[in-house]
């Protein structure tokens, strides 16, 4: 599943950086993740770094795109060009 940010977004700027995918860009009028991109942090991380940073808790699952652990492993995988073990 990758994430969505909601239009509670205030633009503080804290998510983008923290996001190892670049999965986060700024939109037109808050950030946006881009779900190509987006692996929660499966295989950089125990937990998505983005929500942890928001201090207004505007990051969510995005029910539109719906992936398992091992499919966000393997996005991973494919994204890094790391081999998968």
């Amino acid at each position: 599943m990758a994430l969505l940010i909601d239009d509670s977004c205030i633009n503080c700027d804290m998510c983008e950086p923290e996001c190892p995918n670049q999965a986060i860009t700024m939109g037109e009028e808050i950030y946006e993740i881009d779900p190509i991109l987006c692996t929660e942090c499966v295989g950089h991380y125990a937990k998505p770094t983005c929500i942890s940073v928001c201090p207004i808790d505007c990051i969510a699952v995005d029910p539109a795109h719906k992936e398992s652990n091992d499919e966000l492993l393997i996005k991973y995988h494919i994204l890094t060009g790391k081999p998968i073990e």
